[in-house]
């Protein structure tokens, strides 16, 4: 399962933050974090999840308010949002 996580579109609720510590907060910029994240395009980074922390990557992006976080199976199938 992988994330990705669009960083410009972030709001800076940090709900993703409270769900799963894969995220952390930037208070300095009023964004989310996605840990160990690799940056694939300005602002848009991506991360395996791992299988242990699965449900709670989906309950990140589920929670986030404007739908900054997507989830992808290994097939490459959007689950999230």
């Amino acid at each position: 399962m992988r994330i990705e996580y669009d960083r410009d579109t972030c709001i800076g609720m940090f709900q993703c933050v409270a769900e799963w510590d894969g995220f952390e907060r930037d208070s300095d910029a009023g964004k989310a974090v996605l840990v160990d994240g690799e940056e694939r395009d300005e602002d848009l980074f991506v991360r395996e999840v791992p299988e242990d922390a699965e449900l709670d990557a989906k309950f990140a992006a589920r929670s986030c308010p404007v739908d900054a976080i997507e989830v992808y199976d290994d097939d490459g199938e959007r689950l999230i949002p």
